[in-house]
């Protein structure tokens, strides 16, 4: 049984120690950081400070 996975990657620089994430359910984009052992991820805000919210295609998910 395969299922589907609710976050994509979209975006990967310096080697996976920045990233940013997408929620295939709501769009919304977070930022993902790694350095060492330690990492953090965080909604991913557009100049006004509101969430940056990439369209999704509801296609049975």
């Amino acid at each position: 049984m395969t299922k589907n996975k609710r976050f994509e990657k979209v975006y990967s620089q310096s080697m996976g120690s920045v990233e940013i994430w997408v929620d295939k359910e709501t769009g919304v984009n977070y930022l993902y950081r790694q350095n060492g052992y330690g990492g953090g991820m965080t909604v991913l805000l557009d100049k006004d400070g509101k969430p940056v919210v990439t369209p999704v295609l509801h296609s049975g998910f």
